[in-house]
């Protein structure tokens, strides 16, 4: 029995009989990024299914089913049974989020919905209702992420992603908290700061679960050039 995955297009096979290292070493040796672990992930065989363990001190995981129906953080210490057919993992390490997709050729769950009956930004973790101007704000941090789905992307800055809207650095904060304290009511966890907690670890987080909950979508982002030509006109 093995598992596949699949990171910047480039397949490994996962085999049942040992672990499988996810980090700056190992059998998938990432980049020579100082901000991840050496060891961060860890997908292993054991109890009769395939988990997926956080075996870093710092950095967490946006776990995901591709439909973005289930989503899951794993922060360190934790485990999680990967139990879809085809499942998604972001992290982000510094300003850089890495995507790798993990597929199960005798998955333990299957999805009673079709997936092309699915409407595209629909299917998000809970009620979550963004306003126009709250969506716009995601879509320009998400974009880099969302252009390049399955690769490795750097997120903006608020100034670079308040430019990309034509907006002033002082709104596109406020909005930032209000979006950030909305989906904190609703469970999202890791987007209130806390001291010592880098305002880019709540940008990062923010698109993780953005992109894997599909609250955006990549068909979403010609509304970012339409907003920039509204602000430029006004």
């Amino acid at each position: 029995m093995a598992m596949q995955l699949e990171f910047c297009g480039d397949w490994f096979t996962v085999s049942d009989d040992e672990s499988f290292v996810i980090g700056r070493e190992g059998p998938l040796e990432i980049d020579d990024n100082p901000y991840l672990h050496r060891r961060f992930l860890e997908v292993s065989h054991h109890e009769g299914l395939w988990w997926l363990e956080n075996v870093g001190s710092r950095l967490s995981a946006t776990i995901a089913d591709p439909e973005g129906n289930t989503q899951a953080w794993l922060a360190p210490g934790a485990r999680l049974p990967v139990v879809y057919a085809r499942t998604t993992v972001l992290f982000t390490a510094g300003p850089t989020t890495y995507e790798l997709c993990l597929e199960n050729d005798d998955p333990t769950f299957l999805p009673t919905r079709p997936a092309e009956e699915l409407e595209l930004g629909e299917t998000t973790i809970g009620p979550v209702t963004l306003t126009e101007s709250q969506r716009l704000l995601v879509l320009a941090l998400a974009e880099p992420v969302l252009n390049g789905r399955g690769s490795t992307a750097t997120i903006p800055t608020s100034a670079q992603a308040a430019a990309r809207l034509g907006w002033a650095l002082t709104r596109f904060n406020r909005k930032l908290d209000n979006v950030c304290e909305k989906l904190h009511r609703y469970g999202v966890r890791g987007l209130r700061g806390a001291p010592g907690k880098l305002a880019v670890n709540r940008r990062a987080r923010l698109v993780e679960h953005a992109v894997a909950s599909r609250l955006v979508v990549p068909e979403e982002l010609p509304m970012l050039d339409e907003a920039k030509d509204l602000a430029e006109v006004d």
